[in-house]
Order: structure tokens, then sequence, then C-alpha cells
């Protein structure tokens, strides 16, 4: 990578942490949330499916903002409204204020995504080793919030601790106002123009047809697949801390780690830190997929991860009761294939996209992802409700199912094209 890649790579990394941090930090403060308010997994479901809606649906505006006026501020703006909307999260004495914090993290957090996706694209020259990068980046941020935030939890109510939680985006607003690098070098560097051509959509009239131009059969294709990642991921990752919490055993009270009579040993829940892990394995998920991206044909590699997901979600009961090894194993597959996907979409957008509309496009595939994804949350609340946990991840492992048809579909009519 060049210095002007690192730079841009260093920028969105921290980021994408912080994005990250703040979103999978939700889960775990949900366990707390469902015991304290007295609320159903359907209600919590619904009223987090809300803000984890936003997150997607604001990323279609963020798109069109991108476009028209690049990538460095719009990012800034994410970080400042992220850390603000946690401080008033922390000032909750109820449902009604979680929901109003929790909406305003969305808005704030679906900046991000078409943001600096599309820097990603237009900026750095080794494009697949950007995606593999950032991607790492924001597992780690998908891991670090919710160690944290467990951890912090251990010692503090869980109000300080959401106030704790600023401090990342205060870190990172800092970092970005330390560096400088040029948004689109490696569409220069291919010999394109893009400067003279970033204006983006200045009305309704011309989003809608920079829209029709962009929707090419292909390019929906693209969509429907990152819809079916999005909500299956959504699905399975929102309620997962309350899902492992019943399936491993009191390992604290085995090992005697604490007194069993202290607030520590009260607090501790295994299945927080399991979680945890199950994300951090996504980071080899991300490296991996992000390299793939430029050395197979994309659709093939989300063809083979969405129906290998199919067979963990049907296995995944099984296996958890068949002991905490399986638990664990099942636990790490999981992880590494939810999140060696998204480079591969990623990746795929930016090929059935025109680079000048990048932030369009970007900002359609996480309203796709994050927005209609959030279903997979309210999805999800309900079906546990209504039927057991090995019918909630057969149900889910439909959307799989449909992303791995879609997938050789797309590599089919792209073939074709060429032939």
């Amino acid at each position: 990578m060049n210095a002007n890649d690192k730079s841009i790579v260093g920028f969105v990394m921290i980021s994408h942490a912080v994005v990250h941090t703040y979103e999978l930090s939700i889960p775990i403060l949900m366990v707390i949330w469902l015991g304290e308010f007295s609320v159903s997994t359907a209600v919590l479901g619904a009223v987090v499916s809300v803000g984890y809606g936003l997150f997607g649906i604001g990323a279609l505006p963020a798109g069109v903002l991108v476009d028209r006026f690049g990538s460095r501020e719009l990012i800034l703006v994410c970080l400042a409204g992220m850390g603000g909307s946690f401080l008033l999260l922390s000032t909750a004495q109820g449902i009604k204020m979680i929901s109003i914090a929790l909406c305003l993290w969305g808005i704030a957090a679906s900046i991000y995504h078409p943001s600096g996706l599309s820097l990603l694209s237009t900026g750095v020259e080794q494009r697949g080793t950007g995606f593999a990068y950032h991607g790492i980046a924001g597992n780690f941020g998908t891991g670090l919030g919710p160690l944290i935030t467990a951890v912090l939890l251990l010692f503090f109510d869980w109000r300080l601790v959401t106030s704790l939680l600023v401090v990342p985006a205060l870190i990172a607003i800092g970092y970005a106002l330390s560096i400088s690098f040029d948004e689109t070098a490696a569409i220069q560097a291919d010999g394109g123009d893009f400067g003279a051509d970033r204006n983006g959509p200045g009305s309704l009239s011309e989003f809608v047809t920079d829209s029709r131009r962009l929707f090419t059969a292909s390019f929906i294709i693209a969509l429907l697949i990152v819809m079916m990642s999005g909500l299956f991921y959504r699905g399975t990752l929102t309620f997962l801390p309350d899902v492992l919490s019943g399936f491993l055993p009191e390992i604290a009270e085995q090992l005697q780690l604490f007194d069993p009579n202290s607030p520590i040993a009260e607090e501790f829940d295994p299945a927080s830190y399991l979680y945890v892990a199950l994300l951090m394995v996504g980071m080899a998920g991300q490296y991996v997929g992000g390299k793939l991206t430029d050395r197979i044909p994309m659709e093939l590699g989300l063809a083979g991860i969405f129906s290998s997901l199919v067979a963990v979600a049907v296995l995944f009961v099984p296996a958890a009761e068949a002991g905490l090894a399986a638990l664990v194993v099942i636990s790490a597959v999981l992880g590494f294939l939810l999140f060696a996907v998204q480079p591969m979409y990623q990746a795929t957008i930016a090929e059935y996209s025109p680079p000048t509309a990048r932030g369009l496009s970007y900002g359609f595939t996480y309203v796709c992802v994050f927005g209609i994804g959030a279903l997979g949350a309210a999805i999800a609340g309900y079906l546990l409700d209504v039927t057991s946990i090995m019918g909630t991840f057969v149900i889910l492992a439909v959307f799989p199912v449909i992303g791995t048809v879609l997938a050789i579909l797309l590599y089919r009519s792209d073939t074709d094209a060429t032939s």
C-alpha cells in the first residue's frame, strides 16, 4: 500500500471499529434490560429493530450526501452523533428513553458505511486488501464493544457503563483530525476524472435518474444477496447472548472464580464472553473473505459461504446440546462465516456499480443490510416467543438458502453476459 492508501485505511479502520463497538454492545445491554424493565423478547426485539433499522435506512440519504460532499466530514458527524446518543442512553429510566437513544444512534451510525466504503473504493488502489483490513477492524470493534461492556458491567451500573462508552468516539475523532488523504486517488490512478462528476443528485428527479441508471438486473440481485445476509446476521446475533446462556453450564460456580455471594458473581455471565469470542473469530472471517475477493469469483464465494451458514444454522442447537466443546466449535464457525461474507458482498457491490455513484450504491446496500436486515431482530424475537430455539434457527436458515440461490444466479448471469 502507498502512503495515501495507508492513511485512508487507518482512518476507516478506527471509525469502523467504533461503529461496531456501539452496535454489538447493545445485545449485551439487552440482557439487563429484559430483567430490569420486565419486557418480553418480542417487545424489546421490536424496539431494538427500530434503532437498527434506522442504522440501515439512513444509509441511503447518507450515500447521496457522500457522492455530493465526500466522506471525511460525514464520518466525523457520524462519530460525534454516536457518542452523543450513548450519553443520552446513560440517562434512560425506562424503555421509552432507550428507544429514543437507540433511534438517534441508528441515524448517526447510518452515515458510516456509505461514507467509509465509498472512500475505500475510490481512494484505495489495493481495494481488496483495504476491504479486508476494514473488515478486520470492524470485527475488532464488534468483539471489543461487547467485551468492554461485559467487563464494565461486573463493576458498574449499566447507565455508567454506557456513559463511559462515549470515550471511543472521542478517541476516533481526535485521530481523524490528525491525518490527511486524497479521497479519489484510486479513480485517478485508473485514468478516471472523478472530481468532474462529484456532484451527486441535487434534486429528487436527479436522484431518481441516478438510481434508475444504477439499478441494473445484476445490481438488483446483488442487493437481494446483501439483504439476505443482513436478515440472517441480525436475526442470529441480536438475542444470541441470551440464547447461549441457556446452554452454558455455571462455569464461574464450578471453577469457583468468585465468591458466590459477591456482586461480581451475580453479574458474571459466561454467555457474554462466548459471544465476544464468536465475534472476534469473525476477524479471521473478514480477512479470509477480503483476500478471496481478489482470487476467486465473488459470486461463487458468496454461494459457498451462504450454503455453509445453512448447515451451521440447522446444526447449531444439536451441537449446543452435545456439550461445551461442541457449542464453542459451532459458535466459532458461525462467527467466521457471518463475517467472511461481508467483504465479498461489499466488493460485489463495487463490481456492479459505477464509481461516480458509489456512495449511492452503498447507501442502497446498507438500507438492505441494516435497514431491512433489522427486521431479523424482530423476527428472531417473535420466533423465540412462539417456538423453540431450534425452530428459530431453522426458520432463520431460509435467508442463507435464498442467498445461495441468488449468488449462483448472479454468477450465471455475469458468465452469460461475458461469454
